[in-house]
Formats: structure tokens, C-alpha cells, sequence
């Protein structure tokens, strides 16, 4: 299933709760000495909320491989140093559906449809002063940036949350809240055969 929202969000606790595996498409990100990093209009800033911080065509490879395989190479990204610091390897094992989440899924839906891979495609939302609170707490805590930066984002993203809610819907993903999206993961991994693995 592919699994999108605003950073914050909560994609990453919903997809963790499904007890399905998890490809998490933000490590996919650009690095941060990437010429084509797009930057906040009017500032020095990098734009890691511009899906052109993010690299799509070796995402949508990592996911038909995945389907096609059961296991993929996947970089690991350090967000605080916006760096890839290694490889891992995601492997299905014996489950037929696995989540891809991240902040750019919506992204990909149409490729994936197109592909044939693509069970499902959620976008969570939780409202715009939660999430700003639950990203700025996690991101504070993770040390993904420094403090002005991440006020100076936070801001802009809670101002932008309905355009981009609005945005990764019309790209194909429903909305829905926490509970929802849970029952509608539980619904996709139950109505599917080992034999066909697909992205849920």
C-alpha cells in the first residue's frame, strides 16, 4: 500500500502498526550535494518537501523489484546530514503485501497503477496543528535540523497542509485518518494470495 500525508503525519506509526513490511520511501532523498536540489522560493533553503528532493525513478525500481523478487537493495539516508550512509536489504519473506510510506508516495501512484504493483494508495491526514506539533517534536528529537530551520518549515508546511493534502489526492490517494487507513490496510492484506505480491 502505498502510504502518503504530510510530514508528521503519523505515516510511519500507521505503516509500523499493519504488522505488514515497510519500505520507507524517504530514503530515497536526494544528497545533499545534489545540483538539482530544488530550494524555498526566496531563500537559501533546501526544498526537502519538493518531490524534486527525491529520487522516484529508483523508488518505483526498489518497489517492482520487491514485487517482482520479495527482497530489494535499499540505501539507507541519514536526514540529518542529508547523506545516504549505507545499504540494507528489505526482504518480504513469505507476506504478500508490504507498505511503502513516505512523504512523496503520491507521487509514484500513477506509475505503479501503470505497473500493475498497486493494491492500494492512502493519504493520512490529522490536521494541520497536529501534525506541525507531532513533526516538530520528532524531527527536535532526531536532531534532523537545526532548530531555525525546522520552525521556519514547520511553519510553512502548516500553512501549506491543505494544498498538499489536496495535492497528493488528486495524484490518486484517498483520505483518511489513523483508524481507517489501519482497516483498510487489514482489508488489502486479507483479500490477497501469496502467489501475487503487490504493493498494498
Amino acid at each position: 500500500m502505498l502510504l502518503c500525508g504530510p510530514s508528521g503525519s503519523g505515516k510511519s506509526l500507521i505503516a509500523s502498526l499493519s504488522g505488514l513490511p515497510v519500505l520507507r520511501l524517504d530514503d530515497f532523498y536526494k544528497e545533499g550535494d545534489d545540483p538539482t536540489l530544488p530550494l524555498v522560493e526566496g531563500s537559501s533553503d533546501i526544498d526537502w518537501d519538493h518531490p524534486g528532493s527525491w529520487d522516484a525513478d529508483v523508488a518505483v525500481e526498489a518497489i517492482a523489484r520487491l514485487c517482482a523478487t520479495g527482497s530489494t537493495r535499499v540505501p539507507v539516508y541519514d536526514i540529518a546530514r542529508s547523506a545516504r550512509t549505507g545499504e540494507t536489504t528489505l526482504h518480504l519473506g513469505d507476506r504478500p503485501l508490504f507498505v511503502a510510506e513516505g512523504v512523496f508516495a503520491a507521487e509514484i501512484v500513477e506509475r505503479c497503477r501503470d505497473l500493475g504493483l498497486l493494491a492500494d494508495a492512502l493519504c493520512l491526514t490529522r490536521g494541520a496543528v497536529t501534525t506541525f506539533r507531532r513533526r516538530f517534536v520528532r524531527d527536535l528529537r532526531e536532531g534532523r535540523k537545526s532548530v531555525p530551520f525546522l520552525l521556519r518549515r514547520g511553519w510553512r508546511l502548516m500553512r501549506a497542509e491543505r494544498s498538499i493534502v489536496a495535492r497528493q489526492v488528486a495524484l490518486g490517494a484517498h483520505p483518511c485518518g489513523k483508524n481507517e487507513a489501519l482497516t483498510r490496510l487489514a482489508a488489502a492484506a486479507a483479500g490477497r494470495q501469496p502467489q501475487a505480491r503487490t504493493v498494498a
